[in-house]
């Protein structure tokens, strides 16, 4: 049981970056510490330059002093890459993005080329930013394949020859420092990485449905795949598996061969990639889900149909997967995600799931868009850097000296 004697800078830390706890008298209440702890406490947070003081509403009295996470001390670049392109920005770490840059890229060509390739965007975007690139405090990436999350490489991806289990982490930090350049008191630049459904789901909970404890995106493009938050954390499995849906099999479709190389994968009759080669087959120039995405758009009648049946088959899925988690909000993002999709889902789900588990269910379509990535591979780096096991071990680090602006 933890004491309040025990209750450490990055546990304040973390109550102030909640909201928890923004005032002095809050700490106190919180944490049983004495005032002078407190204060030595935040003198710590103050010196490595994370904490703002503002002036709370006056009510009637003394305005309070408000303290809050300085989110402008530091920034941090996040990168979200597709199948066929790729796309980097610079934010701060509130999640306000301060230049964005998007280029095309295959994800094919392997780890070596597509990573050196987008690191040659940072120094641009980092001028654009109009920040000092000693602030960048760390680098988000966000990838189409199952992560190891703790060991910050992608394992078996079915869509992304050459990159299982690549060092992905090793080559950013080098390529980093190559094109960037910054010398950095710390160390080489942390590097985090995670699924894209994984940080779709972080970014749209966090933005949008903060108090819903259980929420589900499911992103249907090139491939399909779930992210699952679980009180306001991404919820990984014990090696990074968790949500891999696109390869759950469907009875009825033997001979449909997945890019994993089995047959009957939910991906190989329903993905973007699935409907953009039916397409194809009825002579329409599709050859990927952003195609299929630009047919759904204009309208296109069988691009509508197809979209809808692919609704219907991922809406059988999404029956057991409701019905085991019970989520409040189920969200739909990808090329695929608009209203014929949408139709199809509720079709099925409705017919598939038991009353119960979908009555207070809400069913709705990706808010953040292309940003969602983005946001969610930012708030990835912010969460680890200022955990409180990490934030202690940080300050523990720091010089005795004051210092300001430290990353």
């Amino acid at each position: 049981m933890t004491t309040p004697s025990q209750v450490s800078a990055g546990e304040l830390l973390q109550l102030i970056r909640s909201g928890h706890a923004n005032t002095r008298a809050d700490l106190l209440r919180a944490t049983g510490l004495s005032r002078s702890t407190i204060g030595q406490r935040l003198d710590l947070l103050n010196r490595a330059g994370w904490l703002r003081s503002t002036t709370g509403a006056s009510t009637g009295g003394r305005p309070s002093e408000q303290i809050v996470f300085d989110t402008s001390h530091a920034y941090v670049i996040a990168v979200d890459l597709e199948t066929r392109h790729a796309r980097a920005a610079v934010l701060d770490l509130a999640g306000h993005i301060m230049a964005e840059h998007t280029g095309p890229m295959d994800i094919t060509d392997g780890p070596e080329q597509v990573l050196d390739q987008i690191t040659t965007w940072f120094p641009d975007l980092i001028t654009a930013a109009g920040v000092d690139a000693t602030r960048i405090g760390g680098i988000g990436l966000s990838v189409p394949g199952p992560v190891d999350w703790e060991a910050g490489h992608v394992a078996e991806p079915p869509i992304m020859p050459g990159w299982d289990r690549y060092p992905i982490r090793e080559r950013l930090q080098k390529a980093y420092t190559h094109n960037v350049g910054a010398r950095r008191e710390e160390g080489p630049v942390p590097v985090f990485i995670d699924n894209d459904a994984n940080l779709m789901a972080l970014a749209e909970q966090q933005a949008n449905h903060r108090d819903c404890s259980a929420f589900v995106l499911v992103k249907v493009s090139t491939g399909i795949g779930a992210g699952v938050v679980i009180n306001n954390e991404v919820y990984r499995g014990i090696d990074g598996g968790a949500g891999d849906i696109g390869h759950i099999r469907l009875h009825d479709e033997p001979d449909a061969l997945c890019m994993c190389g089995s047959y009957g994968c939910l991906a190989a009759v329903a993905s973007g990639r699935a409907l953009a080669k039916k397409l194809s087959a009825l002579h329409t120039d599709t050859v990927s889900g952003s195609d299929v995405r630009r047919l759904l758009s204009e309208g296109h009648p069988a691009a509508v149909r197809l979209a809808r049946e692919a609704g219907r088959r991922v809406g059988e899925v999404l029956g057991t997967v409701i019905t085991l988690l019970n989520p409040g909000v189920l969200m739909l993002a990808g090329d695929l995600s608009g209203v014929p999709f949408m139709t199809g889902v509720r079709e099925l789900l409705y017919q598939r799931a038991m009353p119960r588990t979908t009555a207070n269910l809400q069913i709705v379509i990706s808010q953040l868009g292309e940003h969602a990535a983005l946001t969610g591979a930012a708030t990835m780096v912010v969460e680890s850097l200022y955990s409180p096991a990490r934030a202690d071990a940080r300050l523990g680090a720091l010089a005795p000296s004051p210092q300001t602006g430290t990353t």
